[in-house]
């Protein structure tokens, strides 16, 4: 805003008989002329006194009721610095304006219009009162009581709280809320290192290997059952193999070990086992790890799961593959086992290659095999005497041979098989000549697990748990750490 600049001329009219006179001159002139109108209205006139007596040196004149009374214009040496102002007020200064407050010449000087000395001079701002009644009101403060400010900031507080616990960096996690009572913990095996140790007999070396229980559950299921075989039926294979072993375990049974050496031997009168080392030359590096993370796999998935008929763990018979039924566990061994029952299993027929056999050999052979007189086995040459000398006298519940005549001698199936080395107790005999002729239907003791029957009911999509219920009847599933202590 440019500084107003005034001439003001003043006469005294005590002695020179005119009326002070105010010349007002400002850039802008008509700015603001509603401040003109608002201010045109005459007013009282302002007489100054100068002290000396004389006009030009002393006076003084004050209008009584102007809004800008006690302001004071004052010259100095002829010259005077106008205040700045608003560009607003100086189109109100524009018009002829009652002049609030004289300036005083200095001792020895005059005021502009005498024809001594002219002099610039300060002016009041009247304008203010002007302007500030042209502005907006501004809104009252409000007073807040302290408690409001108290409770605005708790509330602030509680909006900004998921914020912070949202935010990125932050250290603090809360637990998120539990809608009920959290689900129990998923029971896990002990670490390897805890598990219980087996010992198992190596027969072509006779040595002894110890390992952990699962560890060991590797070389069973990989000796056992084909790799090639559903993930189902070999998930099936470790736990029906976990069952066995945590069930000798847990009675400290080492019967048909040489010399109790170890808890159990290498071989299917326990169960069969491919060591450590074999599993390294000929699986890994016989370009076979598949198969063997396959295995891996089927273990892992049943870790620590046994069979248990009333809180025990059971006796978990498995076999290759069965005639249509497995057999009563009393049918083939003196012990009844209430879960070891007959079922059918029909399978075996369409998936398993070893289904039916066909073995010849001399009759020699079996008459010092069966420890029969040489007599008692006829020569035939189109199979006639054939039923004379063979009669089976009784069957099992499941097809298989329970009591025959052969040469007139009694046996059981069991027995006729054990002895001919035959794969199954269900067969039939046939003499030509010289030879004899064996015809086998199934492979196994045929208790408990048919290997092929698993497969078969994996390929229709049975889960092992199901596999499992339907060979062995009535029983539960439990875990390891609750039958064994952890080895510490």
């Amino acid at each position: 805003m440019k500084d107003s600049k005034v001439r003001i001329q003043v006469s005294i009219p005590a002695q020179r008989g005119s009326d002070a006179a105010i010349d007002t001159r400002e850039a802008g002139e008509g700015e603001h002329k509603h401040e003109q109108e608002q201010m045109a209205e005459p007013q009282p006139m302002i007489t100054w006194s100068f002290p000396g007596g004389s006009a030009g040196e002393h006076g003084a004149a004050r209008e009584p009721g102007r809004p800008s009374a006690g302001t004071r214009v004052a010259a100095k040496h002829g010259t005077a610095r106008a205040e700045q102002g608003s560009a607003r007020a100086r189109a109100a200064e524009a018009a002829p304006l009652p002049v609030p407050g004289a300036a005083a010449a200095a001792p020895g000087g005059a005021l502009r219009g005498s024809p001594a000395r002219t002099s610039r001079a300060r002016l009041p701002r009247p304008w203010r009162r002007g302007r500030a009644a042209r502005r907006p009101a501004r809104p009252q403060r409000v007073q807040l009581h302290p408690a409001a400010w108290a409770l605005a900031g708790l509330l602030a507080l509680a909006l900004a709280l998921p914020l912070l616990v949202v935010a990125p960096g932050g250290t603090h996690q809360p637990a998120p809320p539990a809608p009920g009572p959290a689900p129990a913990a998923p029971s896990a095996m002990p670490k390897a290192a805890e598990e219980p140790t087996v010992s198992v007999y190596l027969s072509g070396t006779d040595t002894v290997e110890q390992l952990p229980l699962e560890r060991y559950l590797v070389g069973v299921v990989a000796a056992e059952m084909p790799a090639a075989f559903q993930l189902e039926a070999l998930k099936a294979q470790a736990i029906a193999a976990r069952t066995y072993i945590v069930q000798r375990l847990r009675s400290g049974d080492t019967s048909g070990v040489p010399g109790d050496k170890a808890l159990v031997t290498d071989t299917v009168a326990h169960q069969a086992y491919i060591s450590r080392d074999m599993l390294e030359k000929e699986w890994k590096a016989g370009g076979k790890q598949p198969e063997l993370d396959k295995i891996q796999q089927a273990v892992n998935d049943t870790r620590g799961i046994v069979m248990t008929y009333e809180g025990e763990p059971i006796t978990a018979s498995f076999f290759s593959t069965s005639n249509g039924y497995t057999e009563n566990s009393e049918d083939y061994w003196s012990n009844a086992f209430p879960y070891l029952r007959s079922v059918e299993s029909p399978w075996d027929l369409e998936v398993s290659p070893k289904y039916k056999t066909v073995v010849t050999m001399k009759r020699k052979e079996l008459v010092n095999q069966l420890g029969l007189a040489s007599a008692a086995v006829p020569v035939s040459k189109s199979g006639e005497g054939s039923a004379s000398f063979f009669k089976v006298t009784a069957y099992t519940e499941g097809g298989r041979i329970k009591q025959a005549l052969l040469g007139g001698q009694a046996f059981t199936g069991r027995e006729i098989r054990e002895r001919l080395d035959l794969r199954s107790s269900q067969f039939d005999l046939e003499l030509r000549g010289e030879e004899v002729i064996i015809t086998t239907y199934g492979f196994g003791h045929g208790v408990g697990m048919s290997q092929y029957g698993a497969e078969g009911m994996a390929r229709e999509g049975y889960l092992a748990k199901e596999i499992l219920s339907h060979y062995y009847t009535g029983i539960s599933f439990a875990e390891t750490d609750k039958l064994l202590p952890s080895k510490k």
